[in-house]
């Protein structure tokens, strides 16, 4: 049985981190090097991120998700707020929904 922090390390921040670059790209219109920067990667990783071949599961819930863009508008638009803080307060919220075993997020 896996511990929920591994879960959270190999399966839940990829996740996280692939909808802040997708969202980004596709609504904001960053590039992948902009984005990069914004989200502390490198651009290969944003571009495994946003390919499909990182972060490979899918985020179910709805209210997880209007966070993420909240999240990724506030690190965009630089509100004070950095990436890691937004990071982890998503994935509090995960954790909180207490669903972190795959009810929240589907794998491929």
């Amino acid at each position: 049985m896996k511990i929920p922090c591994e879960i959270i390390v190999w399966q839940v921040l990829p996740v996280i981190r692939r909808e802040f670059a997708k969202t980004m790209i596709e609504n904001h219109k960053l590039t992948q090097k902009k984005t990069a920067q914004k989200l502390g990667l490198t651009e290969a990783a944003v571009s495994r991120y946003v390919s499909g071949k990182r972060g490979t599961s899918d985020i179910l819930d709805g209210e997880i998700l209007k966070e993420i863009t909240k999240s990724v508008n506030q690190i965009v638009e630089g509100n004070g707020t950095s990436m890691i803080e937004e990071t982890c307060r998503i994935c509090s919220l995960i954790k909180a929904s207490g669903k972190i075993d795959g009810i929240s997020y589907a794998c491929k």
